[in-house]
């Protein structure tokens, strides 16, 4: 069988490379395979936080895990199956189950027993969130006998602040959506989670403020199942493009994330 060498041929060559070069899907066979076995690439996302998945005003959904997933699927050449979950706690059960095989979340040390993380996306300030009128006026006010500490059930928050606080109350929510409707009830004082979570409730709730400072960082990863390890270079690789490109940057504008600074490698 005899390839042509004329016009056409060499101006198809120049395509590739050109398309090669900026990026556009490139099959990885290998890697692809391991990272959305089912050959769908199956994105653990949960609602109202923009490190997670949030809509914007016309309904289209935005975020750091949603919409880093569907670039990834583009770039393996599969599909993108979007798993939705009530809490990020329950993604990462479900990624250590083997059941979701993509989401970004906080790098911890606990969550890294159960699940393989890249190197860091970005970091996110952690902060607390007060309604309208709160005596609560800076973090000094917080360890009191009767306030109540609202956090979401399984988060870092749960396992980390009950040794910070010695006579505040920590409260679990099912959900951050739940947490809205606890301040109106008098269920808790404040929420502790991060900053781009709390802007999100704050937008809910008139009069409601973030308070100055903030009692720690959560260090943003991808994170897969355990055993597809080999996978983690390309991650790599795919992590640094999103933020050297201005990708990443743009994601966190269209899901309107705030409170983000930029990652650190160890």
């Amino acid at each position: 069988m005899r390839t042509s060498s004329g016009p056409l041929a060499r101006a198809a060559l120049l395509a590739a490379a050109i398309t090669g070069l900026l990026g556009a899907p490139v099959r990885a066979d290998g890697e692809a395979k391991l990272l959305a076995p089912g050959g769908a690439l199956r994105v653990g996302i949960y609602p109202g936080s923009p490190t997670s998945m949030v809509t914007d005003a016309a309904g289209k959904p935005h975020g750091l895990a949603y919409d880093l997933g569907g670039e990834l699927a583009k770039r393996l050449g599969v599909g993108v199956d979007y798993v939705r979950f009530q809490r990020v706690a329950d993604i990462v059960t479900a990624i250590r189950d083997g059941q979701v095989d993509f989401t970004v979340t906080n790098a911890t040390p606990a969550r890294a027993n159960d699940v393989s993380f890249s190197r860091p996306v970005l970091a996110i300030e952690l902060g607390y969130l007060v309604p309208a009128n709160s005596p609560i006026g800076n973090i000094e006010d917080i360890d009191k006998p009767g306030v109540k500490i609202g956090v979401t059930k399984g988060s870092t928050s749960e396992r980390t602040l009950p040794a910070k606080f010695k006579n505040a109350t920590i409260v679990p929510a099912e959900s951050v959506k739940v947490a809205i409707g606890m301040f109106g009830r008098g269920e808790i004082d404040l929420y502790a989670t991060n900053k781009p979570t709390l802007f999100e409730m704050s937008d809910q709730m008139q009069g409601a403020k973030i308070l100055d400072g903030n009692w720690g960082a959560e260090h943003m990863a991808i994170a897969i199942p355990k055993g597809r390890e080999d996978a983690l270079p390309l991650l790599n690789r795919f992590v640094a493009e999103e933020q050297s490109s201005g990708a990443l940057d743009t994601i966190q504008q269209q899901a309107g994330l705030r409170g983000a600074t930029k990652a650190t490698r160890d």
